[in-house]
């Protein structure tokens, strides 16, 4: 969607569900293999790859961290604990995921003001270089969402991350699928892209996508974030 595309990645994505699906198709759109995995054998999840990501290639969760150049977690955060850590090491991460207490049950720990999910997540991955992506469109406007560069309508995705390196790997694969990129600061700034915060859900040009990541710190989340950060660091 970016025009010439630089180089055909591999792209692998942990999780077979509306949005690992959706951002397997645009990952093919774009020219770059895809592996795919569920939770489990990949034989269970083969069929339903095969008719919502055709030529998606459903392996071991294993199997599709280590062969990917970039590794896509699209599970449920309360699931993270299952992924192939050893095989992750060395690699760019991109977290798409959100604390759902529905699915992920209720923690404490993936709603505490003082340290978004990401550097939860970074932390759980301390040889991964892991970047926020993909986490805030709803897995139909991703899905409907692609334009080439230039395109008036083209919508942003924010990106997050404190390894410049990867972060502007992720930057590259957002152009490559369809979508601008706006800078989102680093995994402790990416708090402003999760559930509460004006951004999450947001399916809006760069402008805009920007202007709401902003005036973050006047919203009532953004005061709750600051008021828990500036208590934490006092102690």
């Amino acid at each position: 969607m970016s025009g010439a595309m630089a180089k055909r990645l591999t792209i692998g994505i942990l999780g077979s569900g509306k949005v690992g699906t959706v951002l397997a198709r645009l990952a093919l759109a774009a020219g770059h293999r895809v592996l795919i995995s569920g939770s489990g054998d990949p034989a269970k999840i083969r069929l339903i790859v095969g008719v919502l990501a055709p030529g998606a290639e459903a392996v071991w969760s294993a199997e599709a961290a280590r062969d990917a150049d970039i590794v896509v977690l699209a599970l449920p955060l309360g699931k993270l604990e299952s992924v192939p850590v050893a095989e992750l090491d060395g690699k760019v991460v991109v977290d798409a995921m959100n604390y759902w207490w529905e699915v992920d049950g209720i923690r404490e720990d993936l709603t505490d003001p003082r340290v978004s999910t990401s550097e939860r997540v970074q932390a759980f991955l301390p040889g991964s270089r892991v970047v926020k992506a993909f986490n805030h469109m709803g897995y139909h406007d991703l899905d409907e969402g692609p334009r080439p560069v230039g395109a008036v309508d083209r919508k942003a995705i924010a990106v997050a991350g404190d390894d410049a390196e990867a972060v502007a790997s992720v930057s590259r694969l957002v152009d490559d699928l369809g979508f601008a990129v706006v800078s989102a600061g680093s995994l402790r700034d990416s708090i402003r892209l999760e559930p509460h915060a004006e951004a999450f859900g947001a399916n809006e040009d760069a402008g805009t996508l920007a202007d709401m990541m902003a005036r973050f710190d006047e919203t009532e989340r953004g005061r709750a974030v600051a008021a828990a950060r500036g208590a934490d660091a006092s102690v």
